[in-house]
């Protein structure tokens, strides 16, 4: 079964009330140990990791991506974008609980969980794809998740859709995969019958979930020598692995799609690069 087909199946499971939320959209809910369902919402679940989703609880366990990612995900594939994308592994017991999951404590990496985990219990969707949009401009909209089991909304703690995303931290993080969702759209746009090549799936996937085997295809390969890449980007991409994701989901765009920075273009044979740098 696929990534889409089984995060379907679990909001089947849950109310999803027919409504489209606003930033200024407001509800009640308020998750804590004293609620009666604490940590339900962590067992019989999907997640779709993010790229800043692996980046952070990578470096929150100690451990490179290559290793992450065996132990903690499941590649899966996207239906109606055939790209590939990962989800976290769950325990093998009764209820498939979050590896991440104690009874009493809760979520063992809570600073550092999953953008998901954090929208929980809003969903968030776009009605269509537009091109290069500003951010005002994009057509996104927010929708609630009723879990039956959850009893978060019973709490007297009120917030608007913009106060929740702000607590939760989750700006910072579609920030930083809004060049990852931009990929995924576009390819979504383009007629069925334009399939990536395997390659071109795989270099999809070192770059937005295997940051330091990226890491290393860029610094220790031709990579730099076959583009215009400023020295100053060059730098800020070796020392922040943020930057570096991002210049990879532009990469990528310029790839895939033949759109983006015009640093990516090839270097001339006549242009005054040394021959030995060639």
């Amino acid at each position: 079964m696929n990534a889409e087909n089984k995060i379907d199946e679990t909001q089947a499971q849950a109310e999803i009330p027919p409504e489209q939320l606003s930033l200024n959209s407001r509800f009640k809910f308020k998750c804590h140990k004293g609620v009666s369902c604490f940590t339900e919402c962590c067992r019989g679940i999907d997640i779709m990791l993010t790229p800043y989703d692996i980046l952070t609880m990578r470096k929150k366990l100690d451990m490179d991506s290559e290793k992450f990612l065996a132990i903690f995900t499941t590649p899966q594939l996207l239906e109606k974008t055939d790209m590939p994308v990962v989800t976290l592994k769950l325990l093998d017991d009764e209820r498939r609980s979050c590896p991440f999951v104690q009874d009493e404590e809760g979520c063992v990496i809570y600073e550092d969980r999953p953008t998901t985990c954090r929208y929980y219990p809003l969903g968030v969707g776009s009605l269509s794809y537009s091109g290069e949009q500003a951010d005002e401009d994009k057509d996104e909209f927010f929708f609630m998740i009723k879990e039956p089991h959850c009893k978060g909304f019973d709490e007297d703690a009120e917030w608007s859709v913009r106060e929740w995303r702000e607590d939760q931290g989750v700006d910072l993080r579609d920030e930083v995969n809004e060049g990852w969702l931009d990929l995924m759209v576009r390819k979504k746009s383009l007629p069925a019958s334009m399939q990536l090549s395997e390659q071109a799936k795989q270099m999809f996937f070192m770059v937005c979930y295997n940051i330091d085997k990226f890491k290393r295809f860029v610094f220790e390969s031709s990579f730099l020598t076959r583009y215009k890449i400023p020295e100053e980007r060059v730098a800020e991409i070796k020392a922040d692995d943020v930057k570096l994701l991002q210049f990879g989901f532009e990469w990528l765009k310029n790839t895939f799609f033949q759109t983006g920075e015009e640093m990516f273009d090839p270097k001339e044979k006549n242009d005054d690069t040394p021959a030995s740098e060639k």
